[in-house]
């Protein structure tokens, strides 16, 4: 019989899109994993006309059934432990993504997937930012061509009033997360 599967689920600061990150721990809390929460620092700290973050830190809490990893030193041994078979950051930010591409480690969720990353174990981003097909259009590229990065289907949220926003489908997460313990990035990575 096959153990568990464990999975790190890291929120950044795209507060905007908290309740549908919550919608996609659901559905691996559904599909059978154990799972250990996270947030950035502004994550758990920002209160937001999106609401509390008090009340999203009990909700996630809750969900979990363990603290959430919110520090620097506590996301450290993420990797070292093995605590983990898939590290995900849902929402991911754009901030959190060109940290990632350029190795820059200055919040509890950067941390903890460089920690991972170390075992060759998978990372996937549900992205949520508004600079993806702009500014952040590098640190996209960069990742998708980065071993053990794998994304979360996305689409332009809103091509009128935001043209270079992405924003994962949340739907697709759990798939998404199957997928890449494969070592396969879930196609197509850009949907309409």
């Amino acid at each position: 019989m096959r153990e568990q599967l464990t999975a790190v689920y890291a929120l950044t600061g795209s507060f905007c899109t908290f309740t549908k990150a919550l919608q996609g721990l659901q559905g691996l809390l559904d599909a059978g994993f154990e799972v250990i929460p996270a947030m950035s620092f502004n994550a758990a700290r920002m209160d937001t006309r999106f609401g509390k973050a008090a009340d999203f830190r009990v909700k996630l809490e809750e969900m979990c059934g363990r603290p959430i990893i919110d520090t620097i030193e506590a996301a450290e041994p993420i990797g070292p432990k093995k605590m983990a078979d898939v590290f995900v950051i849902a929402p991911c930010t754009g901030n959190t993504l060109a940290k990632l591409a350029w190795g820059i480690v200055d919040t509890p969720v950067v941390m903890g997937a460089k920690s991972h990353l170390r075992n060759g174990r998978p990372v996937v981003i549900a992205l949520s930012t508004n600079d993806a097909l702009a500014a952040g259009g590098q640190n996209l590229g960069r990742l998708l061509n980065t071993k053990h990065f794998y994304f979360v289907p996305m689409e332009q949220d809103d091509c009128l009033k935001k043209p270079t926003s992405l924003s994962a489908d949340y739907s697709q997460l759990t798939a998404a997360v199957h997928s890449a313990l494969r070592g396969r990035q879930i196609q197509p990575v850009l949907f309409n």
